[in-house]
């Protein structure tokens, strides 16, 4: 195997690592990304590949946010553990619309809607979306009600778990539906991202089982070390960009992020349509 496929995985991991938590789109990036970096490998593996890498961004947020996902820690009182046990919960319940919705219609998803168009229609439809959000909150000086997941009722978190059934629609951005879901139905920023995070676990983890099933356990040699390099690069990548968007988020907000995902939503169709 040459050392470029080795430097392409981590490259990608890279991308995922930085795109998969901030609200811009991980699968545009790839998207893009896969233009001009090419891995030489099968199909079906790149399929995979592109699923799996998230697995390394799960386990950022595993590492970071362990003992406040824990209920089991010997430092958490019976109160702060019963606490932990209702946010997992709560996770679950909003869990539910993508997972039943996710394992019935993968492939026709995947059929009908991963292609340029689409990406980038929604990069630009939901970076639309960030501004007016933002502006509307800044001109009513919008005080969110839920400031504390101990406020988070479960009706709330099934109504969060609605909009990330709009991130099976590539380009969408699974942290970008759910934070602005988290913010229509009155959390905070910081509620709204922290628990896009905690919902991730279930998630990708239940995606990545998925595309491992269909693609089957049997690796070539080269195909294991390119999976494992993409997703080590994305766990490290993520610890960094996670990090990086809770203390952005104390001191802005979104719109940034939504103006972005329209430029990256016009290069796409650009680069796509002078292609054609």
């Amino acid at each position: 195997m040459e050392f470029i496929e080795i430097l392409k995985a981590i490259i990608l991991g890279v991308i995922e690592g930085i795109t998969e938590w901030l609200p811009i789109s991980s699968t545009g990036h790839m998207i893009l990304a896969d233009e001009f970096i090419q891995l030489n490998m099968s199909a079906e593996f790149k399929e995979m590949f592109f699923v799996v890498v998230q697995l390394g961004a799960i386990l950022a947020v595993v590492l970071l946010y362990f003992n406040k996902l824990n209920p089991f820690s010997p430092k958490k009182t019976a109160r702060q553990k019963s606490e932990t046990w209702s946010l997992w919960f709560k996770v679950v319940v909003a869990c539910l619309p993508a997972a039943v919705i996710g394992v019935l219609f993968d492939d026709l998803i995947d059929e009908l809607f991963y292609n340029y168009q689409t990406v980038s229609i929604t990069l630009i439809i939901y970076g639309i979306w960030f501004i007016l959000i933002e502006n509307k909150n800044k001109r009513n000086h919008y005080r969110p009600l839920i400031n504390d997941f101990s406020q988070l009722t479960y009706s709330t978190a099934f109504k969060i778990g609605f909009f990330q059934l709009l991130a099976l629609i590539p380009g969408t951005s699974r942290s970008g539906a759910t934070i602005i879901g988290g913010m229509l139905v009155g959390t905070s920023r910081f509620v709204a991202t922290e628990f896009t995070f905690f919902l991730a676990i279930p998630v990708m983890f239940g995606a990545s089982l998925l595309k491992l099933l269909k693609f089957g356990f049997t690796f070539t040699g080269a195909e294991l070390i390119i999976l494992l390099t993409g997703t080590f690069v994305s766990f490290v990548v993520s610890i960094v960009a996670i990090k990086f968007l809770i203390g952005y988020i104390k001191r802005n907000d979104f719109k940034a992020f939504g103006y972005y995902r329209i430029v990256l939503g016009v290069i796409v169709i650009l680069y796509f349509s002078l292609l054609a």
